[in-house]
């Protein structure tokens, strides 16, 4: 019998019984599309969380002293970079950069009457397009000069949470580079808001020059970060502008711990996605077995007529390529959608963007589309929906012709 006659009755006997072939179809449209949101969602959280850090801390490249241990936040010459205008203009140079600057970093007590915290004490030059999302997230006050002897930007949620409003004096201590401790008051000259949780609770920011004259740190920086045209040039421009004590890392370097744990996390969800397409496939085979026992009279009849074993088991598979590859193209196209208002809306987490310590979640993510992913889900669905369906083919195939024509 030629493949199309069995494509058609295969199509004709799913028709038998519309409802169950509907809902078995359907079972496997919201499975994948489950699947397809899940998958999204979770990429857009590690997609976001990287570009977060890169555009907020650490930049695609960033270039280092050798010796420097940004764990230690060392404020030692010996630590810091001795010249890093000169790291800035060759990195200017690159045409892969969009622009680059130095920082200085240093661990900080804020005090105020009634309370403190500790925090990351930013040395930054103001005029660097490095800090648009800084200048561009101001709620309040206004933004730094590069002259600024007595000024700093703190978040709206530091603001909120120690009482601390614009214009008012905060003292900020230190631990300076020659091991001495160090305070001095500074006015609060505006606020922002990053929409990074973890960011906005740990950083006060303060000009380059200002900080390098509280930290006794000379004219010296911790590092310079740069920031590319394309994400994708980060390994180039790292390795030209490596030398000798110098080290340069790349975002994929700087966010090493934070990938490598999502990538350990991700056995969870493959084991998550395994599940769900394993229980399309019971539901799939449940239905191909449902048939098989409703029609074995009939199946008797086809083999005394000389329909081979092959053909009733390839007969049943296609039912079950008519029913996976009808329900696969319905849950592209609502994981899809899914995934669409996700990138778009966004899931909002509240404070739970606080509590991921060291990791830049927004206080909402967005899903991500990939392609890629959502293809080799929808493959593998259709790869378990077939193995599964195996079994009620060959069930079917097996009968005897007299056998089969006696079943009541």
């Amino acid at each position: 019998m030629a493949l199309a006659k069995l494509w058609v009755i295969a199509y004709r006997d799913l028709g038998r019984n519309r409802r169950r072939s509907i809902l078995s179809l359907l079972a496997v449209a919201l499975g994948l599309a489950i699947l397809i949101m899940l998958n999204g969602w979770i990429a857009g959280i590690v997609d976001e969380s990287v570009q977060n850090d890169i555009r907020l801390r650490t930049g695609h490249v960033q270039v280092r002293a050798a010796s420097y241990a940004e764990e230690q936040v060392s404020l030692k010459w010996e630590d810091l970079l001795d010249a890093p205008e000169q790291i800035v203009g060759r990195a200017a140079a690159l045409p892969q950069v969009a622009a680059a600057t130095p920082v200085l970093w240093a661990t900080t007590i804020l005090n105020t009457a009634e309370d403190s915290t500790g925090m990351r004490l930013y040395g930054i030059d103001p005029t660097s397009p490095i800090y648009a999302p800084i200048q561009s997230g101001m709620v309040a006050g206004t933004f730094l000069t590069p002259d600024d002897r007595g000024g700093v930007l703190i978040s709206q949620r530091v603001a909120d949470e120690l009482g601390i409003a614009l214009g008012q004096d905060v003292n900020l201590t230190v631990i300076n580079a020659d091991g001495e401790p160090d305070e001095a008051n500074f006015t609060v000259r505006g606020l922002f808001v990053s929409g990074i949780p973890a960011y906005d609770d740990n950083s006060i920011l303060m000009p380059l020059a200002r900080a390098q004259a509280f930290t006794r740190t000379g004219g010296h920086a911790s590092a310079v970060r740069v920031l590319l045209h394309r994400q994708a040039d980060a390994e180039a421009v790292a390795v030209a502008l490596a030398a000798p004590g110098l080290t340069t890392l790349t975002w994929r370097d700087m966010n090493q711990v934070f990938l490598q744990t999502m990538d350990s996390a991700m056995i969870f969800y493959y084991i998550l996605d395994l599940i769900v397409m394993l229980v399309v496939a019971a539901i799939i085979a449940n239905t191909l077995l449902m048939a098989v026992f409703e029609r074995i009279r009939e199946m008797g009849i086809l083999a005394a007529l000389g329909m081979k074993g092959r053909q009733i088991m390839l007969m049943f598979l296609l039912q079950a390529v008519i029913l996976g590859l009808a329900g696969l193209a319905v849950g592209i196209v609502l994981g899809s959608a899914g995934v669409a208002y996700l990138a778009t809306v966004g899931v909002s987490l509240g404070e739970m963007g606080a509590a991921a310590e060291g990791i830049a979640m927004g206080s909402t993510v967005h899903a991500k589309f990939v392609p890629g992913t959502f293809a080799a889900l929808a493959f593998w669905t259709l790869v378990i929906i077939l193995l599964a369906s195996l079994y009620p083919a060959w069930f079917a195939a097996r009968r005897e012709p007299a056998d089969a024509l006696r079943f009541q």
